[in-house]
């Protein structure tokens, strides 16, 4: 079996805690340590850290954030802590503080974990109607967005069981994001780390409708979509930048020859493209990467010649087209490209080569 350390982010936690506790101590595979990273608790629950302390177990140990902080800045001392102190760890395991996660399930994640080299394993829930309501919500939004961003079919996102290399821990505490969307991050950028992702079927178990959750759907879903929510709106404001622009050099020439649309076309190109990488660089992927300009640039021509020439080539494929059907394939066209541009700017361009991600 693979070395491990445990870690469990925890907030305002109860008893539930202790148990888990425990039953890792006495039923878990052979482990390095557990550590209990309290993210800013309240007065009321500081008596549970202490009855943690009180266990004596040198295996055992707890650390405390002044303030809360989020669930991925959470995770991201733990495991800073972890890989300070445990050189000889294969992986880190982490489990929720609510008793969600099963001793047995760990370690069938564990087990899982020892057959796959370099593979980030999830112990994932069978969601029927059962589930809360607001859990299956958050999940199927955070599925569908993995599987189009991502290419990965990920049947739960959301889990907090998780085991994952050691190697690829160490960049994820350089990963933006200090709460949920943090975990998504994870999952999304597994694929451009080489990291496999294998699923591990685990018991369903939610206590009291999943009450002591922190995930709250709204906020956290619309923070795990915010990276992709602005560049769809650079690219929106980019786009009117350009149709003004167009329009404008017509009206300004008066006409509507070859020549004058080619200008009209070169010079709202230009300026939106100025709009978008500014808006990208700067807003969208604070500005990481190096020699963005240049990349950008050849991104900029390679996909308007593309644009170009897919756009007439699929026009003359239909039949009894009219004036409106450039602009209705173009559309098409666009889109796709939108979404390739999104990953090759994320991932290439604006690539934050210290985080070897985002």
């Amino acid at each position: 079996m693979k070395n491990y350390s445990i870690l469990i982010p925890a907030l305002n936690p109860d008893q539930k805690l202790i148990m888990l506790i425990k039953d890792l101590i006495t039923k878990a595979h052979p482990f390095n340590s557990i550590l209990i990273v309290d993210d800013g608790s309240d007065e009321g629950s500081q008596d549970i850290f202490q009855q943690i302390k009180q266990l004596n177990n040198p295996k055992i140990h707890v650390q405390h954030h002044i303030k809360n902080l989020g669930k991925g800045a959470a995770l991201k001392t733990g495991f800073q802590t972890l890989i300070k102190y445990n050189h000889d760890i294969d992986g880190i395991a982490t489990l929720d503080s609510d008793g969600q996660h099963t001793v047995g399930a760990l370690n069938d994640c564990l087990e899982a974990f020892d057959q796959n080299n370099n593979a980030l394993v999830l112990g994932v829930r069978q969601f029927t109607n059962k589930i809360p309501l607001r859990s299956q919500f958050g999940n199927i939004l955070t599925s569908k967005l993995v599987k189009y961003v991502a290419h990965q079919n990920i049947s739960d996102t959301q889990t907090g069981l998780r085991i994952i290399p050691k190697d690829y821990a160490q960049k994820l505490i350089d990963f933006d994001g200090d709460r949920f969307q943090f975990e998504f991050d994870m999952l999304l950028q597994a694929s451009t780390n080489s990291i496999k992702i294998v699923e591990q079927p685990i018991p369903t178990i939610y206590i009291d409708g999943n009450k002591s959750s922190h995930f709250r759907v709204i906020r956290d879903s619309l923070s795990i979509y915010s990276r992709f929510l602005k560049f769809a709106a650079s690219s929106l404001i980019s786009f009117l930048v350009d149709i003004l622009l167009f329009e404008v050099t017509i009206l300004i020439f008066n006409n509507h020859v070859l020549k004058t649309v080619l200008i009209a076309t070169v010079v709202s190109r230009l300026m939106s493209a100025v709009v978008n990488y500014s808006l990208n660089r700067n807003v969208v992927f604070d500005k990481n990467g190096q020699n963005t300009l240049i990349k950008y640039g050849s991104l900029f021509i390679v996909q308007m010649f593309i644009s170009g020439f897919m756009t007439d080539f699929f026009t003359q494929l239909i039949p009894n087209n009219t004036n409106v059907t450039p602009m209705l394939v173009k559309i098409v066209v666009d889109f796709g490209l939108f979404l390739i541009s999104y990953r090759i700017q994320r991932d290439f361009i604006f690539k934050n080569a210290k985080k070897g991600s985002n």
